[in-house]
C-alpha cells in the first residue's frame, strides 16, 4: 500500500513525498482511514513505528476541508507528556501542513510564556501541549477551546505516570462534548484502558505491535555487575566498543548528572538530560547527540520521553525502571524504523526483583552474561533487594560496597591501565 492509497489530500501527499516517505507503516495503515471516517481511535503502538504522522496526517486532512474560521479558534488539540515530544510532534505538523492553510501552535513548560500567549491570541487551528501549560495559559484567558474539534492523547501512560491525570480532567471539562477522540499509546495498562473508556465513544482498536512488546530489531542483553562497578563497567563498554552515539538512563536526576560528569572525567564527550534542566540546556544537549558532538546522552525516562534520534545503535540501563513498562519506552528509542539496535542492562543484585518483573512482562527471558573483570561479589544475603531497602541497611550495603571495591581495586592493580579511570 503506497500513501496516495489511503484517501489524504494532494497537498498532503506533496508534502509527504517532499520528506521522501513512499509507503505508510503499519500503524499508519490501519488508523488513518479509520481517523478519515471520523471515528473515535484506540491505538497501540511502540515508539519509532511512525504513530505521529498516523494522527498527524489525517487530523490536517480533515481540518482543511473547511475554511479557517475568522479568529482562528483552536479546532484540534495534541496534548503530549513531555516538552521535547510535544516539539517534535509540533514540527511534524509544520512539515505535514507546508501546503495548507492551517496555523500550529506549540506551548510547553520551562520558557517564557508571554511570546505564546501573543502566538495563541493571533489564532492557531492546531494546538499543541504539555497539560500543566496549557492550563496555566488557559486560565489568563489565552484562547478558548470550546471549538476543539479533534483531541489528541500521544503517550497517555505516561501522562498518567506523570500524574497527569486531574489535569486532564480538568481540560476535558473545557472541551465541547461533541469530538472526535484519539488515544495513542506505547502501552496499555488497566488506568489505561480506564481512561480511555471515559474519553472515547464506541472506539475502533488498531494494534500496530502485541501488547508491551519490544522492536524485534534491538538485541537485548543484561551484564550482572554489582552496583559499585557499574560506572567502570559502562567507560570500558563505550571506550573498547568505540561507541559514538549512546543513550543511558538513570532512574534519577542526580544521578544522571554524576554519571555525566563521570564519563566527561574520562574523556567521554557526555551531556545530561532530565526534568531540572532547563528548556534550552536540554535543547542543546540533544542537538549534540544528534550531531555527533556528544557522544553519550545521559537521561531520565521522563525527559527522554518523546526523544526522536534516527537509527541510534546503542541503549544502556545504567539503572532499571521500577516500572517494567518504563523498559519497553527506553528500549524503544533504538531499533526505530526497522533498524538494528542493542539494549543493553547493567543489573546489580538488588535490581533481581527489577528483572523478573520485565521479564514477566515480555514473556522472555533476558540474555545474561558477565564482563571478565566485573564478576559481581553481592549475594542475595548480603544485598537487600530494591523494595525492601530502608535507611539503615542501605547505609550498610554502601559501606559494604565501598569496602568490596576498594578490595577488588587493590586485587586488580596489576591491571592499571585497564581500571585506571577508578582511582
Amino acid at each position: 500500500m503506497s500513501f496516495h492509497s489511503l484517501g489524504l489530500s494532494d497537498a498532503l501527499l506533496k508534502a509527504i513525498d517532499k520528506k521522501g516517505y513512499t509507503q505508510p507503516s503499519p500503524i499508519q495503515e490501519k488508523a488513518i482511514p479509520l481517523i478519515l471516517e471520523r471515528k473515535d481511535v484506540l491505538a497501540s503502538a511502540q515508539t519509532g513505528t511512525g504513530k505521529t504522522a498516523g494522527f498527524t496526517l489525517p487530523l490536517l486532512h480533515l481540518l482543511a476541508q473547511e475554511q479557517p474560521l475568522k479568529k482562528r479558534p483552536v479546532r484540534a488539540l495534541i496534548l503530549t507528556p513531555t516538552r521535547e515530544l510535544a516539539a517534535q510532534i509540533y514540527d511534524n505538523v509544520r512539515e505535514y501542513s507546508e501546503f495548507l492553510d492551517l496555523k500550529a501552535a506549540v506551548i510547553f513548560g520551562g520558557v517564557n510564556a508571554k511570546p505564546q500567549i501573543t502566538t495563541l491570541r493571533r489564532g492557531v487551528d492546531i494546538l499543541v501541549a504539555t497539560p500543566g501549560r496549557l492550563l496555566d495559559l488557559h486560565e489568563q484567558g489565552a484562547f478558548s477551546l470550546s471549538k476543539v474539534e479533534i483531541l489528541v492523547l500521544d503517550e497517555a501512560d505516561r501522562m498518567l505516570d506523570m500524574g497527569f491525570a486531574r489535569d486532564l480532567n480538568k481540560i476535558l471539562k473545557f472541551l465541547p462534548g461533541k469530538r472526535q477522540n484519539l488515544l495513542f499509546s506505547a502501552t496499555f495498562s488497566p488506568a489505561i484502558k480506564k481512561l480511555a473508556s471515559g474519553i472515547l465513544y464506541n472506539p475502533a482498536f488498531v494494534e500496530a505491535a502485541p501488547e508491551n512488546t519490544t522492536a524485534e530489531k534491538v538485541a537485548q542483553k543484561v551484564y550482572q555487575v554489582d552496583k559499585a562497578e557499574k560506572t567502570a563497567l559502562i567507560i570500558e563498554l563505550i571506550d573498547k566498543g568505540n561507541w559514538n552515539q549512546v543513550l543511558v538512563f538513570t532512574r534519577t536526576k542526580h544521578g544522571a548528572n554524576r554519571l555525566s560528569e563521570k564519563l566527561g572525567k574520562q574523556r567521554i564527550s557526555s551531556a545530561a538530560i532530565h526534568g531540572n534542566k532547563s528548556q534550552g540546556a536540554r535543547t542543546k544537549a540533544l542537538a549534540g547527540f544528534k550531531s555527533g558532538a556528544v557522544r553519550v546522552l545521559v537521561a531520565t525516562d521522563i525527559a527522554a520521553r518523546g526523544l526522536d534520534i534516527p537509527l541510534l545503535p546503542h541503549v544502556i540501563n545504567f539503572e532499571l525502571p521500577n516500572i517494567p513498562e518504563d523498559y519497553v519506552h527506553r528500549i524503544g528509542r533504538t531499533g526505530r524504523a526497522g533498524a538494528e539496535g542493542e539494549a543493553i542492562s547493567l543489573v546489580s543484585q538488588e535490581e533481581r526483583e527489577y528483572l523478573k518483573n520485565i521479564e514477566k512482562l515480555l514473556k522472555q527471558r533476558i540474555p545474561s552474561e558477565i564482563v571478565e573483570g566485573f564478576e559481581p561479589t553481592e549475594t542475595p544475603e548480603n544485598t537487600p533487594l530494591i523494595s525492601q531497602k530502608n535507611k539503615g541497611n542501605s547505609r550498610n550495603r554502601n559501606n559494604n560496597n565501598s569496602k568490596r571495591s576498594s578490595s577488588k581495586r587493590n586485587s586488580n592493580s596489576s591491571s592499571s591501565n585497564k581500571r585506571s579511570y577508578r582511582r
